[in-house]
């Protein structure tokens, strides 16, 4: 960020803020370069499908020869079973066909990708989690009093991969323990419209996600399935957050249709949160830029709940689907997400999904705008930020094992 106070004439009042900042992954579910879209490490990645017992009918052909203790067809007339050779009391049996109806039936498979999954007493599960995640909006600045822009229209880009491993241990058939840890490998830019003026941009890397929990699974009836969780996260250098959850679906055929509330309470580190960078000035004095969401939250409360459908495709195949509307602070949105798994056998699932912002109430706000004073280091407000084109994607492949 070594042209980031070059940007404005910094003549504004002091107003102290103790800010959090972007690079550790501040902000909320789509509202910043934070991942809380995962939310609790355990809920949108674990559960059991009941499927019914199906049953398969084929046939078989069998040579007479070959025939052992099988059902015969009735023949037509006996003319197709035996014919003459040379007079009546010479009569030879000739080659026919059977036919054998059988029946395969399938047994009850746990799916590892169901929303309600959770290993089983005595057993082991492990969710990794590897996702591309992205966020970005356009910005129109205005200055406030005293302040000089040479460029007031910038893009924010969040470009992040992330791997998350959910280890979790069934203390019972109905009680699980869970822990949770994620890595970042982060990008965040400040891409401002003209071109003489150089980008702010800085890379975050680290372990930036901690968490322990609990889930139990209340109902899990022939027709009913529901669980409870309650997890605590702590969130790097951004939020200590105590995580609920609650899920409940109702079982038809080979599909499970479910509905889901969860809230987050963070407490925050400092009194601000947003995106922003930090970096050096040519001088070499540190520099922060930064976009708040909210400059006075010690701490805050997000809420979401939603739809689901979960369906068993075939014996190894599954289908996701899930709508969320949310609140989370400063923004709501309406976001969908979808998944389809393949399960060869009862320890292993492959599971590829997808998320995106459908619609979200940041287009159109006004936010503040924070940048280091280059005279006494001191972080001032400039003005204000007009967000618009907000966008929020994740895609990612999930390896699920119980053992």
């Amino acid at each position: 960020m070594k042209k980031s106070l070059s940007l404005f004439g910094l003549a504004v009042a002091l107003f102290g803020v103790a800010p959090v900042f972007a690079a550790t992954n501040s902000g909320t579910r789509a509202g910043s370069s934070v991942d809380l879209t995962s939310a609790p490490a355990v809920r949108e990645r674990t559960q059991v499908n009941y499927e019914k017992y199906t049953t398969r009918t084929s046939t078989k052909t069998y040579d007479q020869a070959d025939a052992k203790n099988i059902y015969y067809t009735q023949p037509a007339n006996r003319s197709q079973l035996y014919s003459q050779y040379g007079n009546s009391t010479n009569v030879a049996p000739v080659r026919t066909t059977r036919a054998q109806t059988y029946r395969t039936e399938l047994r009850r498979k746990y799916y590892l990708a169901h929303p309600f999954f959770q290993p089983t007493k005595g057993k082991f599960g492990s969710v990794t989690d590897l996702a591309y995640n992205s966020n970005s909006y356009d910005l129109a600045l205005t200055p406030g009093t005293d302040v000089t822009m040479t460029d007031t229209n910038a893009t924010w880009n969040m470009n992040q991969f992330s791997i998350k491993e959910d280890f979790s241990y069934g203390i019972t058939d109905r009680l699980a323990v869970l822990a949770t840890a994620r890595f970042d490998i982060s990008d965040y830019k400040f891409d401002w419209s003209l071109p003489q003026t150089p980008d702010d941009s800085m890379d975050d890397n680290g372990f930036n996600l901690l968490g322990l929990g609990l889930q139990w699974r209340f109902a899990d009836t022939e027709n009913w399935i529901a669980t409870a969780s309650a997890y605590y996260q702590y969130q790097q250098d951004i939020s200590n957050n105590i995580v609920l959850d609650l899920k409940a679906g109702y079982k038809i055929s080979s599909s499970t249709i479910y509905g889901l509330v969860r809230g987050w309470y963070l407490n925050f580190d400092g009194n601000s949160y947003g995106n922003g960078v930090n970096g050096k000035t040519e001088t070499g004095q540190d520099a922060t830029f930064f976009l708040a969401y909210n400059t006075d939250a010690d701490n805050t409360f997000y809420v979401e709940g939603g739809l689901g459908v979960f369906s068993v495709l075939d014996e190894d195949w599954t289908l996701n689907v899930e709508a969320i509307l949310g609140n989370y602070d400063w923004h709501n949105q309406a976001s969908l997400k979808a998944a389809i798994g393949w399960q060869p056998n009862d320890w292993f699932a492959l599971n590829l999904y997808g998320r995106m912002a459908l619609w979200d109430s940041a287009n159109g706000k006004d936010l503040s705008v924070w940048q280091t004073d280059a005279t006494d280091g001191v972080l001032r407000r400039m003005g204000t930020a007009n967000l618009d084109n907000y966008s929020d994607f994740s895609v990612g492949l999930q390896a699920i094992f119980m053992f």
